[in-house]
């Protein structure tokens, strides 16, 4: 007698991918980069601290993307990212200035630094706000974007404030290399170290366009100067990379009136390519006499 056989079938594993919780996973470890940030800064290692806040944030800038190359962004992965931005950019920052310098001042140097970390958290919330925008008009917050301001941010993101935020730190460890202990100290006085987190905190909550460099399209001719431009800014952040990071902090800065001028140069251009509505005034509309 002949026996028939079946195919033995192997038991499949329910769950994700692993490609689906990569974004999650470099998330994840920009978050662990800001909590051993704090715990360096408690230390008073201010240069590993800056640095792995710098390492978050360049890890933020992947995960988001990579998830979108992907096509697995969802909901928790957003939340979980805000998350992490508000401790590696709002706390984390925060903190190392005030046990850097603005310890000093006491209650009125931590004023600065709860300011900053605020205003990082409402920031991140309104973000999440323009989220929940479902269809064309939302019945709740904000209203969604026209097609010329996708390429734009409400206000400054929050890796690049802190960036902003960290600038006097970077700059004095800079002096310092360079042996100039005099301005060093001048940017770690705490008035100043304070006037660069209020304004940093009032760029982040205020509604100034600034580029997201998401859609950002180089003309062809200036492709190879910005390859070359930066090919030298990276041997610099090797050589000496608390002077490149402080430089990238000034270009990031001068580069925010261009970022403005850009967006009302778009608005312009798509209102004028609206079409004019013509609407029969209330006499004639009725059919009354005049």
């Amino acid at each position: 007698m002949r026996r028939r056989f079946r195919p033995r079938t192997r038991p499949r594993f329910e769950g994700q991918s692993f490609n689906r919780l990569i974004p999650n996973i470099l998330t994840l470890i920009a978050l662990c980069a800001g909590l051993t940030a704090i715990r360096f800064a408690l230390d008073g290692r201010w240069e590993p601290a800056a640095g792995l806040i710098v390492f978050a944030a360049a890890l933020d800038g992947i995960d988001g993307r990579l998830a979108r190359l992907l096509k697995v962004t969802s909901r928790f992965g957003a939340e979980f990212d805000s998350l992490s931005d508000f401790l590696s950019f709002g706390v984390a920052p925060a903190l190392l200035l005030y046990l850097w310098t603005m310890h000093e001042g006491r209650g009125l140097g931590f004023a600065p630094c709860l300011l900053f970390a605020v205003c990082s958290a409402l920031r991140l919330a309104r973000f999440n706000a323009s989220l929940d925008a479902p269809g064309p008009v939302p019945l709740t917050g904000p209203p969604p974007k026209p097609a010329y301001a996708q390429s734009f941010f409400t206000g400054v993101p929050a890796p690049a404030g802190a960036g902003l935020a960290l600038f006097p730190l970077f700059a004095a460890l800079a002096l310092n290399g360079w042996n100039m202990p005099v301005l060093a100290e001048a940017m770690r006085h705490p008035l100043f170290v304070g006037t660069v987190l209020v304004v940093v905190a009032a760029l982040m909550v205020s509604t100034l366009p600034t580029w997201s460099f998401k859609n950002f399209k180089v003309p062809r001719e200036l492709v190879l100067p910005l390859l070359l431009g930066v090919g030298i800014f990276a041997a610099f952040l090797v050589t000496d990379p608390w002077a490149a990071l402080a430089l990238g902090g000034l270009i990031y800065a001068g580069m925010l009136p261009f970022s403005v001028r850009s967006y009302r140069r778009l608005k312009r251009e798509a209102e004028a390519m609206l079409e004019p509505v013509v609407v029969p005034s209330s006499e004639h509309a009725g059919g009354g006499a005049p």
